[in-house]
């Protein structure tokens, strides 16, 4: 199956949700009890109960939803049945640490950093990750000089409760996503698990795509793609201090 050139800056849409540092598709709604403390980006002093969990990534993923709908045209031209479909793509290259206090993790923040190789992605469609990878340019810095995207965390509201496990937490991680050279303010909501020195957990986020640029995506009698996309990482980190 080959895809028609015109297609080829509408099928890399998906890498551009990958992004980020903690994802899930049941992460939970934030206590009511929640607390806010903005933190400037980059490492500080260090701050009491502060411990740092670094990404184990082959015990992670990171993966993008995205949803598509195909036309009657599409059959023709991609081999593909008209209808919608939900796509999810996937990828464990993904680096980044959580800086916090397990206990008190509305304390202030320390540095949170979180990196996903964008060109690594792979989903249920070969065809679609071998353009994803074979992306040029479409008017902005391309994907082969930007590969990489990165979240920031400045800012952390959150709870933690001790459990017959050790604690959970339930946190909302906000800060800046950065897509080729473009940074958008984006949220995560993170449910974790700390067992020992073992930090586990899922967080989610949805943005829009065109907010770094991208799309709208359509073409007619061939396929569309919704502009919000959701990103959703399976972590494991551990303490290295």
């Amino acid at each position: 199956m080959v895809f028609h050139p015109a297609l080829r800056r509408t099928l890399w849409l998906p890498l551009v949700l990958l992004l980020g540092a903690c994802g899930g598709s049941d992460a939970p709604e934030p206590s009511a009890e929640v607390g806010n403390t903005a933190a400037q980006p980059g490492a500080g002093p260090a701050v009491a109960g502060q411990r740092t969990f670094v990404i184990v990534p082959e015990q992670s993923k990171a993966s993008y939803l995205a949803n598509e709908e195909f036309f009657s045209g599409a059959l023709k031209l991609l081999g593909i049945e008209a209808g919608k479909m939900g796509v999810v793509g996937s990828t464990q290259a993904i680096e980044g640490q959580f800086q916090l206090d397990p206990e008190q993790p509305a304390a202030p923040l320390g540095d949170n950093t979180f990196t996903v190789r964008l060109n690594t992605l792979t989903s249920n469609q070969t065809k679609r990750d071998e353009y994803i990878r074979e992306i040029r340019d479409d008017g902005g810095p391309s994907f082969d000089a930007y590969p990489v995207a990165t979240f920031n965390a400045t800012g952390i509201e959150g709870v933690s409760n001790a459990n017959a496990g050790g604690r959970q937490l339930i946190l909302k991680l906000s800060g800046d996503l950065t897509v080729r050279e473009i940074s958008r303010p984006t949220t995560f909501d993170v449910k974790a698990q700390l067992t020992g020195d073992t930090l586990t957990g899922v967080g989610t986020s949805r943005f829009q795509l065109s907010d770094f640029g991208i799309g709208p995506i359509t073409f007619h009698d061939v396929l569309t793609v919704a502009d919000e996309v959701g990103i959703e990482v399976q972590f494991t980190a551990r303490a290295r201090d």
